[in-house]
């Protein structure tokens, strides 16, 4: 909104302040959430890979470093 231009009418002025205070009621309940869990205990299991493709220059590379 420049300097120049209206405020709108009270109608919108009042759905503008109501759509904020729905966005700061949230972000308010976000932020009284605890924190997350740092135990390793409390960690989802690892997850296996799906097939993991080792090339022919990585076996030959790999051979070269442990011969």
């Amino acid at each position: 909104m420049t300097p120049y231009e209206e405020p709108g009418s009270p109608i919108e002025l009042k759905t503008a302040c109501e759509a904020v205070t729905r966005v700061l009621q949230d972000a308010a309940a976000k932020a009284l959430r605890p924190a997350p869990s740092i135990h390793f205990d409390e960690f989802l299991q690892d997850i296996p890979k799906k097939g993991i493709e080792i090339s022919e220059a990585a076996r030959r590379l790999a051979a070269a470093i442990f011969d």
